[in-house]
């Protein structure tokens, strides 16, 4: 049986991942239009980044595949009303715990409620709210506001703040969380980086107005750019963040239906490619000084979105091995699933 996530992370990406327009079907026109934009990037400019892990199930820090890697960093996603809600407290701390017990850096990202997602909150109950979580976990010292603010609303589903209410949102975090680092906005590429530019914009417009302290480390999910083996847009929307930046989700997509499907293994081999692609893109772009890997844990042949390095049995795939050689763990030649 595969674990269920513990929040709505499959729904939020199938739906929210419309937002791309096809997060991993690049149309020809749009690939004739970017050729000399979409070369492979090379490392001669190479930067140095670390790379961590981005997952919800805590299971993950007792796997031997896992430990092996020798990361120092994972990311996890919590409500932003954890604290006041038990269920969603209790899987943070055993999340958090499991962490630090594998001597990792934590950095959490806020996100919708999980029993009201369709709410936004005010900014007084939010201050209230990640408060609480802070104190709860003294030794977390690196947040995120919100996760993928730009996602935007489904009807039935969720909501996300906009670009005005993602910078209050920060402002707030900020004035709770004394002596943290709090990274600024953490954005999702999609296939036309327009609306993110806007975006991006919107929010630096209303730090501004707020006179707040305007942030110098960004999140950035490129999905849609490593998915379809290029680079520009990364580069472009890196730019437009400034400052420091780090690949708080990215990956290779194994399944997201209905368009792209894991058929006798294809998926498999897709993502692994991808993901040797994306750590040319960190090494070539030197604003970027982190990759969180978004997932660990896989699911099966039923589930739409699926950028696991296992497989729902923990079993390690093609993936797996190539995070684990650039990483140089001693053990990569392991036998892979093909599921």
């Amino acid at each position: 049986m595969p674990r269920p996530r513990r929040r709505p992370r499959p729904l939020a990406l199938a739906t929210g991942l419309a937002l791309l327009s096809g997060l991993l079907i690049a149309s020809s026109a749009l690939g004739q239009a970017k050729t000399a934009a979409s070369k492979s990037p090379t490392a001669h400019a190479a930067s140095s980044y670390l790379t961590g892990i981005g997952d919800e199930h805590s299971e993950m820090f007792g796997n031997p595949l896992w430990q092996q890697l020798h990361t120092k960093i994972a990311r996890y996603i919590a409500p932003y009303d954890a604290a006041v809600r038990s269920y969603s407290l209790d899987q943070a701390k055993v999340w958090i715990e499991a962490a630090e017990a594998q001597h990792q850096q934590v950095l959490v990202a806020f996100y919708h409620s999980e029993y009201t997602p369709t709410k936004m909150p005010s900014v007084a109950l939010y201050q209230h709210d990640v408060q609480k979580f802070i104190k709860d976990f003294p030794h977390v010292k690196q947040y995120q506001s919100w996760d993928e603010s730009n996602r935007g609303n489904v009807k039935h589903s969720f909501s996300s703040p906009s670009g005005g209410a993602s910078a209050r949102y920060y402002q707030a975090l900020l004035r709770v969380c004394k002596g943290c680092t709090v990274i600024g906005l953490d954005v999702l590429d999609q296939a036309n980086i327009t609306p993110t530019l806007r975006y991006i914009t919107e929010f630096k417009r209303e730090i501004n107005h707020l006179h707040t302290v305007m942030p110098s480390i960004w999140g950035l999910h490129n999905y849609s750019d490593v998915n379809r083996l290029q680079s520009w847009r990364t580069r472009e929307l890196t730019k437009a963040l400034g400052g420091q930046v780090w690949l708080t989700e990215t990956g290779g997509i194994v399944q997201f239906k209905p368009e792209f499907k894991n058929v006798n293994g294809s998926g498999l081999t897709r993502a692994a490619k991808v993901l040797k692609y994306m750590f040319n893109v960190a090494a070539g772009n030197s604003r970027v000084k982190r990759l969180y890997i978004f997932d660990w844990s896989g699911g099966t042949s039923s589930t739409r979105f699926d950028a696991g390095l296992t497989d729902a049995h923990n079993n390690p795939r093609p993936g797996y091995v190539v995070v684990c050689k650039e990483l140089h763990a001693a053990k990569c030649n392991v036998k892979t699933s093909n599921h």
